[in-house]
C-alpha cells in the first residue's frame, strides 16, 4: 500500500511530465509514450489551435463536438485526450468549478483519462467499429449521465472509416447531444468525412511541426535522458520525420539503440540508409560544374557504402529545392535543421546559379527518382539521370533562341558551335567552382555561365566559340524545297502538316506567306519559323495570309492522281481488260519516266497501269 500511496504523490510532483514516469514493473517505455503531452502547454507546433481552445474555454463558448485532422503522428489522439482532461479537470479540494485549460497538477480524473481507462471517456477505433450497431450503442449510452466526471466524452479515432449508414445514424445525436456529452473526432482523411458531419463540428487542422522545432524538442528529451547526441544527428532525424512528432521520437529511439552510445550523424545515416549530406552537396557541385566523371564516381562511392540510389537523387532534389528557396527568400538559409556546410554552400550556390538552371535540375531529378524506383538496375538508372542533367545544356534555351533569331543567324551558329564542341567531352568541363561556373557549350557539362560577382551584360548569342567558323546559310527558292528540307531533317510531322494543312500564297528566300487550314496545329506557324531559321542559318519570317492561296500539296497530288486514273480509264487496252473481267476497277496508276530508246525514236512511253 505504501508504494501505491506514493505513486499519485510522485505523479503530482512531476506535474506536466507525468508520462516520464517508468512503466509498471520497471519495463522500458518508448520515448513516444514516455514524453506524450498531457496538457496544452506540452503541445508543440500547434499554437493556433491551443489559442482558439483557450479562448473558448475562458469565455465558456465550448462546442458540442470537435474534429481534429492532420498527418500521422502530429498529435490528434493526444490532443483529444488533453481536451477530455480539460473538460473534466477538478482538484480534490473542489477549487475548480468548470472546464479549464490551466492544469498545473494532476486532477482527480486525469490519471485515468490519460491512460485511456476512464469510464466516462470512451475511446473507439472507428476502423474496427464502423457499423450502424456500434453507433447505435453510442446513441443509447449518451443519454445517461456520467458516472464520476463532469462530461461524458466520446473520442472516435479514424472517424472517416465509419460507413455511410453509421454517419447518418450519428447525425441527430451529434447535432443535439445531451448537455453532459461531448464528441471528439480524429482523422487523417478529412475529405472522406461527410459535410453533414463537418458542419456540426468545430474543425482544427493540426499542422506539421517545423524541423527546427523538432530538433529543439529532441534536444530537450536527450538532455532529460542524459544521452549524448550530435546536433547533425537530430537534424537528420527531424528531417526524416517529415513534421511528425511521434515519428521523430520513434526514429530517435531507434537511433539510440543503433548507436549503443553517443548518437552520431553517421549512425543515423547508416540506420536510415541516407547519404552523407556534405557528400550530397559535393555531388551537386560536380553536376553544376559539368564534371560528369566526378559525379559518377561520387555516386558509386556512396552506393558502395550502402546509400540507396533513389535516396541519393531525392537528397539532391531536396538540396536543389533548398538552394532555389534561398535564392528567392534568403532568410531560409538560416534553417537550423540543416548542417552548417549546407547553409553556407547553399547560399553560395543560390547567388551563382540562375533560376532556369535550378528549375531544370529539379524537374530532371523529380522524374529521375521515379525512374530509379521502377528500374531493375537502380544504380545504372541513377547514373543516367546524372548524365542527363550534366548534358542537358546541349539543347538551346528559349531565351537564347529568341536572341539568336534577333541577330539573324546567330542561333544556327551557336547550335553549330555547340555540336562541334561535343568532342571535348565531360573531362574538358572540370573547372574550379570559383569565381564562376563555365563549361563548354557542347555535350560535356551543364552549360551554366553564372557569375559569382556582377559582370557587364553580355549577349548570350555572342558567347560562341570564335575559333569555330560560322555555319553556311542555305538558300530556299520554293515551297517544295521547304518540304524536301523537312523530310531531309526527318521532321515527318512538319512535312505532313506542310503538305496537308497549308496553302501557299508566297514563297521567297527568308519569307513565307501561307493560308492556314483549320486542321493545322495551333503552333504550326511559330514552329515552322523557328525550325526554318535553325535549318537554314538565317532569319525567316512566316506570316498567315487572308488570301485563298494555291491548293495544298496533298490536293495537288490528289488532282494529278485523278487525272492519271481518268486517262487510264479511257485507254482501249484498259477498257478491254475491264470488259473482260466484270467488277474489276483501276485502284492505282503510277507514271514512269520516258525510256531513252523511246525518246530517240520519238515514241511516247505509255503510262504503267495497275489493274485489278
Amino acid at each position: 500500500m505504501d508504494e501505491q500511496t506514493k505513486a499519485p504523490e510522485q505523479a503530482a510532483s512531476l506535474g506536466l511530465d507525468l508520462g516520464a514516469t517508468p512503466a509498471e514493473g520497471g519495463g522500458y517505455r518508448v520515448l513516444a509514450r514516455k514524453y506524450r503531452p498531457s496538457s496544452f502547454e506540452d503541445l508543440i507546433g500547434q499554437d493556433a489551435m491551443v489559442r482558439t481552445i483557450s479562448n473558448a474555454f475562458e469565455s465558456g463558448r465550448i462546442p458540442q463536438a470537435w474534429i481534429l485532422t492532420g498527418v500521422r503522428g502530429v498529435g490528434k489522439t493526444t490532443t483529444a485526450r488533453i481536451l477530455a482532461r480539460a473538460l473534466n479537470y477538478e482538484l480534490p479540494d473542489g477549487s475548480v468549478k468548470g472546464p479549464t485549460i490551466h492544469m498545473p497538477v494532476m486532477g482527480v480524473q486525469d490519471q485515468a483519462i490519460i491512460e485511456s481507462r476512464h469510464i466516462d471517456v470512451l475511446e473507439m477505433d472507428a476502423a474496427s467499429h464502423n457499423s450502424v450497431d456500434d453507433v447505435r450503442q453510442i446513441n443509447d449510452a449518451v443519454r445517461y449521465a456520467p458516472v464520476s466526471a463532469r462530461y461524458k466524452v466520446y473520442i472516435l479515432d479514424e472517424v472517416h472509416m465509419l460507413s455511410g449508414a453509421a454517419f447518418n445514424a450519428l447525425l441527430k445525436t451529434l447535432e443535439e447531444p445531451p448537455p453532459h456529452a461531448k464528441f471528439i473526432f480524429a482523422t487523417t482523411e478529412i475529405r472522406k468525412v461527410p459535410v453533414t458531419v463537418l458542419s456540426r463540428c468545430q474543425r482544427f487542422d493540426l499542422r506539421r511541426v517545423d524541423a527546427d522545432l523538432l530538433v529543439q524538442h529532441l534536444s530537450n528529451i536527450a538532455a532529460k535522458e542524459k544521452i549524448e547526441v550530435e546536433q547533425a544527428a537530430l537534424a537528420l532525424v527531424a528531417r526524416a520525420a517529415e513534421g511528425s512528432v511521434r515519428d521523430s521520437l520513434s526514429l530517435f529511439d531507434q537511433a539510440i539503440a543503433h548507436a549503443a552510445g553517443p548518437v552520431r550523424a553517421e549512425d543515423v545515416r547508416q540506420m536510415l540508409g541516407l547519404a552523407d549530406r556534405v557528400r550530397i552537396v559535393d555531388l551537386f557541385e560536380s553536376l553544376m560544374k559539368g564534371d560528369v566523371a566526378a559525379a559518377l564516381n561520387e555516386l558509386r562511392a556512396q552506393y558502395d557504402i550502402g546509400a540507396d540510389p533513389a535516396v541519393i537523387l531525392s537528397d539532391l532534389a531536396e538540396f536543389t529545392h533548398f538552394v532555389t528557396r534561398v535564392k528567392v527568400v534568403p532568410s531560409v538559409g538560416e534553417d537550423v535543421s540543416l548542417s552548417e556546410a549546407e547553409r553556407v554552400r547553399g547560399r553560395s550556390f543560390a547567388t551563382q546559379l540562375s533560376m532556369r538552371v535550378l528549375s531544370r535540375t529539379w524537374q530532371m531529378l523529380l522524374k529521375g527518382v521515379s525512374e530509379v524506383q521502377s528500374s531493375g538496375r537502380p544504380v545504372a538508372a541513377a547514373e543516367m539521370v546524372l548524365v542527363r542533367i550534366a548534358y542537358a545544356a546541349d539543347l538551346p534555351t528559349p531565351d537564347e533562341v529568341v536572341r539568336s533569331l534577333g541577330e539573324g543567324g546567330g542561333g544556327a551558329a551557336a547550335r553549330s558551335s555547340g555540336n562541334g564542341a561535343s568532342a571535348s567531352g565531360p573531362s574538358a568541363t572540370s573547372q574550379s567552382f570559383a569565381p564562376r561556373f563555365e563549361a563548354p557549350r557542347g555535350g560535356g557539362g551543364a552549360r551554366m555561365q553564372v557569375a559569382a560577382s556582377p559582370r557587364p551584360a553580355e549577349d548570350p548569342a555572342a558567347r560562341v566559340d570564335q575559333s569555330q567558323p560560322e555555319a553556311p546559310t542555305l538558300a530556299i527558292g520554293s515551297f517544295e524545297e521547304i518540304i524536301a528540307l523537312a523530310q531531309d531533317k526527318r521532321d515527318i510531322s512538319m512535312k505532313m502538316a506542310l503538305e496537308r494543312d497549308v496553302r501557299l500564297v508566297k514563297c521567297e528566300d527568308g519569307q513565307l506567306e501561307l493560308a492556314v487550314l483549320p486542321s493545322a496545329p495551333k503552333t504550326l506557324v511559330h514552329d515552322l519559323q523557328r525550325k526554318l531559321s535553325g535549318w537554314t542559318g538565317k532569319r525567316w519570317i512566316v506570316v498567315v495570309s487572308k488570301e485563298q492561296g494555291a491548293q495544298t500539296m496533298r490536293e495537288q497530288a490528289d488532282a494529278r492522281q485523278a487525272t492519271l486514273e481518268e486517262g487510264a480509264q479511257s485507254d482501249p487496252l484498259v477498257q478491254a481488260v475491264l470488259n473482260r473481267f466484270p467488277g474489276a476497277k483501276v485502284v492505282n496508276v503510277t507514271q514512269t519516266a520516258v525510256e531513252p530508246a523511246a525518246a530517240e525514236t520519238g515514241l511516247e512511253a505509255a503510262p504503267e497501269e495497275d489493274e485489278d
